[in-house]
């Protein structure tokens, strides 16, 4: 029974400094057992995904035990994000990082030595200086968390060398205790943590991977720029980041949403350090709506309010496709997260991987690991399972729908317009297979033929470009003076796209039913398997270029329902205003989360305010006049006009998605 009590009464008091400092009046999946830990000097491994609440984790144990913590983090952008929002909640904690001033260092050191200070966000390699060690053991401090401790492991997707430095912890600091903190690892991965770390006995927690709030979607490419514009189209104004496997690229579809009127930049590890920067900041702060970056962007961003990740070509690894489409919806409101794929993409990365372990002279085993990612990858854009239960699976755990009409777990509840799943009742109402909007497999052997037998007649000495121009019966001069308009082949898919002929041929290589020559100038040839298909003895399936239309899903309906639209959008730009005032970036302020749910209560007091998500004591001191006397405005002036109900509460963003 005094065990019982005792539990009891940790968790009242986890729920206090919970409701207290960030107005939330209740705890996710796994943090209570991870602030337990923290509490009680255990090492831990949390695994939580993105959005997952982990920062929470390491940051009630200091307050609650009245110490001061170290949090290992690897970006300085990140740091100063994490510091402003805790500072705004009116929690004391510092950074220590390479842009500070000799004065802000000065004082970051003064608070900290004083002893009232929760946490100390600093880099591993600044950590494992001596000088740093030395101040760690004059202030007594034994707990460390490591963010992103997936970089410590050469099995991960983002390994990191520097992180190996924090094995020196548990040998130079007595009784060190370390929670390590990731989105994404799996077992292998949490293994090598472990390991590498030095952990004693620790406690393992893994939460689910899946991430219901987000709608995935898996289009086959055919114009980036025009279907990027599209889903683009359903995100007016609202965050959205846009990654690109090359540099060039990303400057390019940059440029070309500029001219088109959108607030857009680029961002990549080729641009100067200034640049990237500045970029980053008027991204965070709103100054801009979009970012087209390659992976070099995004660990930093702590943006809560990002509705949309466009991937225009497939990511390396699921565990990249995981944490740079965890960045959305960090809020818990419904984000799409789309990705254009072609069977090109995998024939790209594998080059590019094989050409940089070459130049590097990185061992055969890396090399492996890297395909084998690549290849889990590939698996996943195939057709035909729901994008939710694939993921789960991939990182080892089994995947449960969600349930029913229940707005906790999807959001699924009745909404006008809103699809749940029409193909599959048991699926998760949230992915492009669920909600009816792909192309399953079709018998593609005639295709398949055509394509095979046009090779065979170009005696398997052209590229794919001139097989498809054949194909598509061009009239060009190289092909005149080849004789190859007297083939056959040429013009038997004259009434089929240029792109889509490609991406059938493409989808053929993909499923080794046709063989590409190594070099720079590779040729397309039959293998075993080709003569197979030709002689009509082989099945092939293939995927058919047509993209259906996006659906609204339920979840995203339902997070609109009884908002005034009118009063958000008032509420966003009191938002901003005082954001630039502070000079912090707008979510610090509050969340899009806590504005919705502003815009669907509208309290008039303070004690009702406190009741809104995401207002603790501290915001209720600095912000809640403010917006108390914005929302008895717009109500007062909706009264005055004679509206019953300002604003359309219920109604969802207009436009938001097609509807098909």
């Amino acid at each position: 029974m005094a065990v019982d009590n005792e539990e009891a009464e940790t968790r009242a008091a986890i729920l206090e400094v919970v409701r207290r400092t960030w107005g939330y009046d209740s705890l996710r999946p796994l943090q209570e057992e991870a602030v337990r830990a923290g509490l009680e000097g255990r090492d831990s491994v949390v695994v939580l995904p993105t959005g997952g609440g982990k920062s929470l984790c390491y940051q009630v144990p200091p307050v609650l035990a009245g110490r001061t913590d170290i949090v290992v983090s690897p970006l300085i952008s990140l740091m100063k994000d994490q510091v402003d929002g805790l500072l705004a909640n009116g929690y004391p904690a510092a950074a220590l990082h390479s842009a500070q001033t000799a004065a802000e260092r000065a004082d970051a050191e003064r608070f900290i030595a004083s002893g009232d200070c929760h946490l100390v966000f600093v880099s591993p390699e600044r950590l494992v200086t001596s000088w740093f060690l030395q101040t760690v053991e004059n202030l007594g401090i034994n707990t460390f968390s490591v963010d992103e401790a997936h970089c410590i492991s050469q099995w991960g997707h983002d390994f990191r060398p520097e992180y190996r430095q924090l094995a020196v912890l548990k040998q130079r600091v007595p009784g060190a205790t370390i929670h390590a903190f990731t989105a994404t690892a799996t077992e292998r991965v949490r293994e090598d943590i472990v390991e590498q770390l030095g952990l004693e006995d620790p406690t393992m927690l893994v939460g689910r991977f899946d991430r219901p709030n987000l709608i995935y979607r898996l289009i086959p490419r055919l114009d980036t720029n025009d279907q990027v514009s599209e889903v683009l189209s359903r995100h007016q104004g609202e965050a959205a980041i846009i990654y690109c496997i090359s540099r060039k690229d990303t400057e390019k579809l940059a440029e070309k949403l500029a001219a088109d009127g959108h607030r857009a930049a680029c961002y990549h590890a080729g641009l100067e350090s200034g640049e990237r920067h500045r970029t980053q900041e008027a991204f965070s702060t709103e100054q801009l709506d979009i970012v087209v970056a390659t992976v070099a962007f995004g660990m930093g961003i702590d943006r809560s309010d990002v509705r949309c990740i466009i991937h225009a070509a497939m990511p390396k690894s699921v565990e990249h496709y995981q944490q740079e489409t965890g960045r959305a919806g960090r809020d818990g409101l419904s984000a799409e997260c789309v990705l254009l794929h072609s069977p090109a993409d995998a024939l790209k990365w594998r080059t590019v991987l094989e050409r940089g372990a070459a130049e590097s002279g990185e061992n055969g085993e890396g090399l492996e690991g890297s395909l084998r990612l690549l290849d889990g990858m590939r698996r996943y854009c195939s057709p035909g399972r729901c994008r939710h239960r694939v993921l789960s699976e991939y990182f080892g755990q089994t995947y449960e729908p969600p349930r029913r009409g229940d707005p906790a777990t999807d959001g699924a509840v009745s909404a006008p317009g809103a699809a749940t799943n029409p193909q599959d009742p048991d699926g998760c109402g949230a992915c492009d297979v669920c909600l009816g909007e792909t192309e399953g497999l079709v018998d593609g052997i005639r295709d398949a033929q055509m394509i095979l037998s046009c090779v065979a007649r170009v005696e398997q000495r052209y590229g794919m470009g001139h097989v498809v121009d054949v194909l598509r019966g061009a009239d060009t001069e190289r092909i005149r003076s080849l004789r190859h308009d007297e083939l056959s082949t040429w013009g038997l898919m004259k009434d089929r796209d240029r792109k889509e002929v490609m991406n059938l041929t493409f989808q053929l290589l993909d499923q080794d039913l046709l063989a590409r020559s190594e070099g720079e100038y590779p040729v397309l040839c039959l293998n075993q398997a080709s003569v197979e298909v030709m002689r009509g003895e082989r099945r092939v399936q293939l995927v058919p270029i047509r993209v259906k239309r996006a659906r609204t899903t339920a979840r995203e309906a339902a997070s609109w329902e009884g908002v005034d639209r009118a009063l958000f959008d008032s509420l966003r730009e009191l938002r901003t205003e005082l954001a630039r005032r502070r000079d912090v970036p707008p979510y610090v302020i509050f969340s899009d989360a806590s504005l919705r749910d502003m815009a669907r209560k509208r309290p008039a007091t303070s004690e009702e305010f406190l009741d809104v998500h995401g207002v603790g004591d501290k915001k209720l001191a600095d912000f809640g006049d403010a917006f108390l006397a914005r929302i008895r405005d717009h109500v007062g002036s909706a009264a005055a006009a004679g509206l019953d109900d300002p604003g359309g509460p219920g109604d969802p963003p207009p436009d938001l998605f097609e509807t098909g």
